[in-house]
């Protein structure tokens, strides 16, 4: 059984000073965040919420990505390309489209231990000369605008109903 309070019993305000300071949120500042930038800076501070605004958002339409691969990361796939019917092998000599793979550059990390042949649109220098030093090539092409144009949406069709 629940124990009843007993403590300022006969007391009229129980320990809040007279009647009219524990009424309302004047009395303690304000309710929950209030003043959080000016009468209780100190609070906020010391709990390390920010003060003020910072930095800002790039806007999306400015964001773009382009799909890159490291050329070491080709050295390493090239088997398994060739087995997936994505990359074919000429004696010593893979050939790859990477248009074909969705990817539009190729960055010199890692190693090149096979000689390959390489169809991309952008090639950095020493990709490039990895490439070229294991006795493969790079051959670069300019992509024709209509790979540049984002597919069109399909537009949406009214629904016509037909009257009887």
């Amino acid at each position: 059984m629940k124990k009843n309070v007993t403590k300022f019993r006969g007391s009229r305000t129980c320990g809040g000073g007279t009647s009219k300071n524990r009424r309302g949120g004047g009395s303690r500042g304000g309710r929950g965040n209030a003043g959080g930038c000016k009468h209780h800076f100190v609070r906020n501070y010391l709990n390390g919420l920010a003060y003020g605004k910072h930095g800002f958002k790039r806007p999306q339409k400015m964001l773009s990505y382009t799909p890159i691969v490291n050329v070491g990361e080709l050295d390493e796939l090239v088997e398994q390309l060739v087995s997936d019917g994505q990359a074919q092998k000429e004696g010593d000599v893979y050939h790859m489209n990477l248009a074909e793979l969705d990817i539009d550059k190729v960055l010199g990390g890692g190693m090149v231990t096979k000689s390959m042949v390489l169809t991309v649109s952008q090639c950095s220098e020493k990709a490039r000369n990895k490439v070229e030093e294991a006795g493969g090539s790079v051959v670069e092409y300019v992509p024709s605008e209509m790979e540049l144009l984002p597919e069109p949406e399909e537009p949406l069709e009214p629904a016509v109903e037909e009257a009887d």
